[in-house]
């Protein structure tokens, strides 16, 4: 199987996510905005409870996970689900599937130059950022080689669950509604806008149960930890494998039979 071909989308997919510099600058501009607002939205919650720590977590760790989380959504989101419908909508999708690419893989592929530019436009100078600001809160050693192969699962899961959201679109033909559901429950189950600590404990193992947490919490957890211990590392990466292959089969399979459902408007 060549690279050579997926790399090419790859590039065509950083030169078009230049294009358009302004939206990037937009996006950027907004996550600013957003973090100021929870800045001052934890430091109230932090000083009406009249303590330090809360659930284990002091306002600055609290602080440094949602911006990183907020950095790690930016650089993860795809918008694969908005495409998708798009695709359905306009009947696109029928030539895509004329392609000699696996549609699933051509998708993530043709998405995949966002990764690069998102990468150095939005993660990475927020995490040197923060690195720099909390002088050595953010751990510097073997948690970054463990955080990168968490970050790699996580991209897949992420992305099986956007494209089995999608393939809903071959039934509803519309995707909004659906696709604004999906990012509340992702967002909040997955500890991107409240970290899992801060969850009562029935909610917790709920959400710990959830292919979710896997996208975001269970990075992070790993990228704060400085020397995580070997049943942390079994656990975290582990159930991150599991739904890596769950969520690949489930997405895979309800893809294929789908395909059955597909109209294409206009004939």
């Amino acid at each position: 199987m060549s690279v050579k071909k997926y790399l090419t989308l790859t590039r065509a997919g950083i030169i078009e996510s230049l294009q358009f510099r302004l939206g990037t600058l937009v996006i950027i501009a907004g996550n600013l905005l957003y973090l100021i607002v929870i800045y001052f939205l934890w430091k109230a919650i932090y000083a009406s409870a009249g303590c330090d720590v809360v659930n284990g977590m002091t306002f600055s760790d609290t602080l440094i996970y949602l911006v990183l989380a907020t950095a790690l959504f930016n650089f993860m989101e795809m918008y694969v689900v908005w495409e998708m419908g798009r695709n359905i909508q306009s009947g696109k999708i029928v030539l895509d599937l004329l392609k000699p690419m696996e549609y699933r893989r051509y998708m993530f592929w043709t998405y995949s130059g966002s990764f690069v530019t998102q990468f150095f436009f939005t993660f990475l100078p927020t995490f040197l950022a923060v690195a720099l600001v909390t002088k050595g809160a953010v751990p510097l050693g073997i948690n970054l080689l463990y955080f990168v192969i968490s970050v790699v699962m996580a991209v897949s899961i992420n992305y099986s669950i956007d494209f089995f959201v999608g393939t809903i679109c071959l039934y509803t033909e519309s995707i909004w509604g659906i696709n604004i559901m999906k990012q509340v429950i992702v967002m909040l189950f997955s500890g991107a806008t409240i970290p899992l600590a801060f969850f009562p404990d029935a909610l917790k193992t709920v959400a710990m149960a959830m292919p979710f947490q896997s996208i975001y919490n269970a990075p992070l957890s790993l990228l704060l930890e400085a020397n995580p211990t070997p049943e942390m590392l079994l656990h975290t990466l582990g159930l991150q494998l599991f739904w890596v292959l769950a969520m690949l089969l489930i997405s895979r399979l309800f893809w294929k039979i789908s395909l059955r459902q597909i109209t294409v408007n206009g004939g």
